[in-house]
């Protein structure tokens, strides 16, 4: 099983990203009409951010077509990530065409900074680690996925340049923070849903969530930047844009309340490319429900 993981992997590496693209997006859109547990989901979750945002005042999107988009854009995200591991380095940090806003992680290390990266589920947010890790040192939480056979691929295809995976216990946050000691990089998922007691309940579009603690504790501990990173597809497979945005912590609410706020404005900019299907707001074991929380 493991040989033709691996050797399916490697054939789809060689196809070009646009092929990757239209074929990922057709097998989503069977997978979505099949699947109920994940359409339902999907749609929930978009749906209830469209009305967030509609609140809020901001130009309402029509949820079919946003939705159909998304569909799509889920599907090119499992199809690029072969792309994405297993071609040669060059090429993959080649596919950015554009990248703004690189200068707040150099101003950061300039003054002698530790730099958390915030990289949300938002398209293809593998891209985001091998690209700094390309620059700068930088060390990563790690949790082995379910199919063990995916295990070397994944950490061939993330370990290279100058990352560092560390495994997502407590031994790897000492490792993150040894890391912001010396001044160096490290790359969270801030909408990843932490275990019990890790986190604490604050809104993500007007909705409970469980949300890690990890990022505030590391900050007050070693003074580090965060940044936030965007990626975003370029229509027709023509590669990505990057985008690093500065993010100041205050006093006003909890470290994990703002990161969900800016969070919230980061994925509007193009709320098609995240992953909605993701099961955001399900309880982990052992940690109570707030009141009028439904349990996912």
């Amino acid at each position: 099983m493991n040989r033709l993981i691996r050797w399916i992997f490697t054939l789809l590496s060689y196809f070009p990203l646009p092929v990757l693209h239209g074929l990922g997006s057709f097998l989503a859109r069977w997978h979505f009409r099949f699947s109920v547990k994940y359409a339902a989901r999907l749609q929930e979750n978009l749906a209830n951010a469209l009305r967030f945002w509609q609140d809020k005042g901001v130009e309402v999107l029509d949820f079919q077509q946003t939705l159909s988009a998304n569909v799509s854009e889920i599907g090119k995200s499992l199809l690029e990530l072969p792309w994405i591991w297993r071609r040669p380095l060059a090429e993959v940090l080649a596919s950015v065409k554009k990248c703004e806003g690189w200068e707040s992680v150099v101003q950061a290390q300039a003054q002698g900074k530790g730099v958390i990266i915030l990289t949300p589920h938002l398209s293809c947010f593998e891209l985001i680690a091998i690209y700094v890790a390309a620059q700068l040192p930088m060390t990563s939480l790690y949790r082995r996925p379910r199919w063990g056979s995916l295990d070397a691929l994944m950490r061939q295809g993330r370990e290279r340049g100058q990352m560092k995976l560390a495994p997502a216990d407590l031994g790897g946050v000492r490792q993150l923070f040894k890391a912001l000691k010396r001044g160096e990089t490290i790359g969270v998922l801030p909408d990843q849903v932490p275990s019990n007691g890790e986190g604490e309940w604050v809104n993500f579009f007007g909705r409970p969530a469980y949300t890690m603690t990890l990022i505030g504790r590391l900050v007050q501990a070693s003074g580090a930047a965060l940044v936030l990173c965007q990626v975003q597809r370029i229509p027709q497979g023509k590669g990505f844009t990057l985008r690093f945005m500065p993010l100041a912590i205050t006093d006003k609410s909890s470290p994990a309340s703002q990161i969900n706020t800016a969070l919230e404005d980061l994925i509007e900019m193009c709320p098609a490319q995240y992953l909605w299907s993701y099961n955001r707001y399900k309880v982990p074991r052992g940690v109570a429900v707030p009141k009028n929380t439904k349990e996912s």
